[in-house]
């Protein structure tokens, strides 16, 4: 009758994967978008490896949580959508 803990892990997962999904799409906060975004990519590579495809959530972390977010941050930098930033 009890569940296995890494089913009830995975489940998890998949919620939190869910929420943080909404939660980009619904935000009006550029930079907390792109936490949440990271936070998504993260929970996507965890979730690969419970899949049993090391490969490609070494892909999601590095692309998704790493490359993906270092240019979304420098577009917001550049189009001066970061409060603290200075034209020039």
């Amino acid at each position: 009758m009890s569940m296995e803990v890494s089913t009830i892990i995975q489940m998890m997962l998949v919620v939190f994967l869910i929420a943080s999904a909404i939660g980009v799409s619904v935000t009006r906060n550029l930079f907390i978008a792109v936490i949440v975004f990271m936070g998504y990519s993260s929970i996507m590579a965890i979730i690969w490896v419970f899949l049993q495809s090391p490969d490609l959530a070494i892909t999601e972390a590095a692309v998704g949580a790493g490359v993906d977010s270092v240019l979304f941050f420098l577009t917001l930098k550049k189009v001066h959508a970061l409060k603290g930033t200075r034209e020039g």
